[in-house]
């Protein structure tokens, strides 16, 4: 469990990674027709709600692959997926595999643990903001050590 521990950060990075990849991938493949197509008839252009829904998908997912404004995305796409779940599929059965609700169940779901547990390593918001200065980078970097006798001139 220990080695499990000290790869926590690289774990949640890989979760947050392939779930924004996958839902990326909605998005594409309802709004441009590709990775085997919309699920469906593709929606006209912004009509409510599965034209915006392919959005949140296609950029929401992006930006939590990518690692920038990862919590407020996660936030936005597992809503999305929530009102998609009790909108869309439960009105058909009470749970989820009587309604088809599946993926917008998880999709709701990890997200939610995503915006929670936060980002992990390896995002490109942290190689965009600049990194904070140490303390001993302030000092002027000299040939020798300092030392406490008194040197005479």
């Amino acid at each position: 469990m220990e080695a499990l521990e000290k790869r926590r950060e690289h774990v949640i990075a890989l979760f947050r990674i392939v779930t924004g990849l996958l839902f990326a991938c909605h998005g594409a493949a309802t709004l441009f027709d590709v990775l085997g197509g919309p699920h469906g008839a593709a929606p006209d252009f912004a009509a409510w709600p599965g034209w915006w829904a392919a959005v949140v998908q296609l950029v929401g997912g992006t930006l939590v692959l990518c690692g920038l404004a990862t919590r407020p995305a996660a936030i936005l796409c597992s809503g999305s997926m929530a009102y998609a779940y009790f909108v869309e599929h439960q009105p058909d059965g009470l749970f989820p595999i009587e309604n088809g609700g599946e993926p917008a169940a998880m999709f709701c779901w990890s997200f939610l643990l995503v915006a929670a547990v936060g980002p992990g390593r390896w995002t490109l918001g942290s190689r965009l903001r600049p990194r904070p200065r140490r303390r001993d980078e302030d000092r002027p970097v000299t040939g020798s050590l300092p030392t406490d006798t008194p040197t005479s001139a």
